[in-house]
This record gives C-alpha cells, sequence and structure tokens, in this order.
C-alpha cells in the first residue's frame, strides 16, 4: 500500500484527491493546521472523513512538517495548501507569502532534510500569468503576476524548480487554471453565482453584485484535475505542465449559463459593483494543455456548460435542504 501526504486536505482539491487516491488503494495522510478554522464539509460530502488520516501540522512551522514526513515517511507529496483566494491576497499580502509561498519552500526542505525519496507535487496556479504575455499559455510563457497570491505561487513554483534541479528531487509543478465544483468556496465567483442562482430560483434574495463581467478564464472541473496530479507522479522523470480545457468563458457568459439553467434571464439579477474590481485585473487567461495531453495523457472530460450545470443543481439542493431544515424547526 502506497502513502499519499495530502497538506490542504480539507480543500476542494485535497478532497477529490483525496477521493482519487482511495479509490487506487492509497494509505492518505491529511494536515491541517490547529489554527485553521475550515470544517470537513468537503470531506464529509465525499464520505471520506472516516477513510483519510487527519494530522495536525502547518507548512508554516517547519518542525512539524519534518516530524510528520519522519513518522509517515510518504511514498507522494501534494502540497495543496494555500490561502487560495486572489481577492483576499491584497488585504492579506504578508499571510499569503506566508502560507502560499514560503510554507512551499519549508515543505520542500523538509522532504529534502526527512524524505528526499518522496514524490512532490506543487500546486501552481495560472495566475502566475497574470498579464498575459502570449494569447494561450504554454509552460513556456512568461510569467507577470498581478496579485500578492500569484507572486506568492511564482515563488513557490520556483522553488520546485530549483530544488529538482539543485537537489535531484522528484518535484513536478501543476500550472493549474481555473478549476471549480459543487465543493468550490462561496467566495469564488463561479460558486457565488451558482449559488446565488439557486436563492434567487426560491425567492431567498433578488440579486447579485459582481465585479468585472468581462474577465475572462478558462474553466474545468477539479474532479479531472486531480486526476492530472497524480498522473505527474505516476512518470519516470518529474517535469511542469499546464492543465487547463483550452477554452475560455467570460464572467458574462457564466452568468448567462447559470441562470438559463433555471429558465431566468440574467441581467434581471446581476448588478455591477465597481468595489468588486480588483486592483490589478487579470482580463485573460487561456491555457494550453498540450505537454499533458500528449505525455500524460491526460485530457478533460467536462465542458463548462456541464460544469454549470452540475455546480447549479448542487446549489438548488443544497439551498433546498435548508430551507426544508428551517422550515421543521420549530421556535419559542
Amino acid at each position: 500500500m502506497r502513502t499519499a501526504f495530502i497538506t490542504g486536505i480539507t480543500g476542494q482539491d485535497g478532497a477529490y484527491l483525496a477521493e482519487l487516491l482511495l479509490s487506487k488503494g492509497y494509505r492518505v495522510i491529511g494536515m491541517r493546521p490547529q489554527r485553521s478554522t475550515a470544517n470537513l464539509w468537503r470531506l464529509n460530502e465525499l464520505n471520506l472523513t472516516e477513510q483519510v488520516e487527519l494530522v495536525e501540522g502547518d507548512v508554516t512551522d517547519l518542525s512539524s512538517l519534518v516530524k510528520l514526513l519522519d513518522t509517515y515517511k510518504p511514498d507522494e507529496i501534494y502540497n495543496l495548501a494555500a490561502q487560495s483566494f486572489v481577492g483576499t491576497s491584497w488585504n492579506q499580502p504578508i499571510l499569503t507569502c506566508q502560507i502560499t509561498g514560503i510554507g512551499a519552500l519549508n515543505l520542500l526542505e523538509a522532504v529534502r532534510m526527512v524524505h528526499p525519496e518522496s514524490k512532490y507535487y506543487q500546486a501552481s496556479s495560472s495566475e502566475m500569468f497574470g498579464k498575459i504575455q502570449q494569447p494561450q499559455q504554454t509552460e513556456d510563457t512568461p510569467f507577470y503576476p498581478r496579485s500578492p497570491y500569484g507572486v506568492a505561487k511564482l515563488f513557490s513554483h520556483w522553488m520546485t524548480v530549483n530544488y529538482r534541479e539543485s537537489h535531484g528531487l522528484f518535484a513536478c509543478s501543476g500550472i493549474l487554471f481555473n478549476h471549480e465544483s459543487p465543493l468550490r468556496g462561496l467566495q469564488f465567483v463561479t460558486r457565488k453565482v451558482t449559488d446565488a442562482v439557486a436563492r434567487i430560483y426560491y425567492g431567498l434574495t433578488d440579486k447579485v453584485q459582481l465585479g468585472n463581467l468581462d474577465a475572462q478564464r478558462d474553466w474545468g472541473f477539479a474532479r479531472d484535475y486531480v486526476e492530472a496530479m497524480w498522473l505527474m507522479l505516476q512518470q519516470e522523470q518529474p517535469d511542469d505542465y499546464v492543465i487547463a480545457t483550452g477554452t475560455t468563458t467570460s464572467i458574462r457568459t457564466l452568468c448567462e449559463l447559470a441562470f438559463n439553467h433555471v429558465n431566468l434571464d440574467w441581467t434581471r439579477y446581476v448588478e455591477v459593483d465597481p468595489k468588486l474590481y480588483r486592483p490589478a485585473e487579470v482580463e485573460v487567461l487561456l491555457g494550453d494543455p498540450s505537454k499533458a495531453s500528449r505525455q500524460l495523457g491526460w485530457t478533460p472530460r467536462t465542458s463548462v456548460e456541464q460544469l454549470i450545470s452540475m455546480m447549479v443543481e448542487s446549489d438548488l439542493q443544497r439551498v433546498r435542504s435548508e430551507m426544508k431544515h428551517v422550515e421543521g424547526r420549530s421556535f419559542l
């Protein structure tokens, strides 16, 4: 039985990755910091809470990482821990860099010191491309991050390359473009929209406020993307890969797709709030997954239309359950 160690296991990607690895017979060790307010709802949603082994540790604390790697000696390490919301990174740039950037360096250093035989995966991000230098981004496109989050991710990305080249670690970076699911947090625009659609449909609210409707992203399904993470660590040689769909969709079109699912006209319910524009906007991101297709045999299976429909249906069900729960309560 192979052992996998996942940081950020309570997040969207961590839960789907744990599901995948368990299905392949892995022992899954999931690390979460004691300071974390994250609950286990995603693991509970996938019925995984009793199947994974949750341990306390923190990517900002090298000593805890050294102890855990020495204890469990994992075959594969997946670093998914991050302050992952781009908008928050302007308000908390130092915290973002400590967790997302230095946290990755701490984990790489722990691997080097304690268990260099492990295969290491770093969750890099399309936000590293930022102010795009090419219309479609590949592994060779120059980076130009436009947020503290993007800068922190770029630091962790290059540290992964450096430890691979300097210390001979089997260390890979997956440059993942936006990937969503019903397990996405409500602060992310896709889930913000689909949750609003459900609440508007059931008459619980009548508006949703968004920022730049013309921003375009390459959106895929998170469950498809974690398979690419695993495939990277099954190769003979470590490398970096862009993981994307190769298609781009505007937030405006996202709204149209989501509201059309319940036969509503999105223009009646969406309001633009200038305060929600980012200080430095990333207008378009579009990935080229050709290398991943060619070398990993990976291709996305879920279209953006299927993804948004899935998310709206999930939020309709979730809101309906919330309403039944409230209706069933007795008040004195």
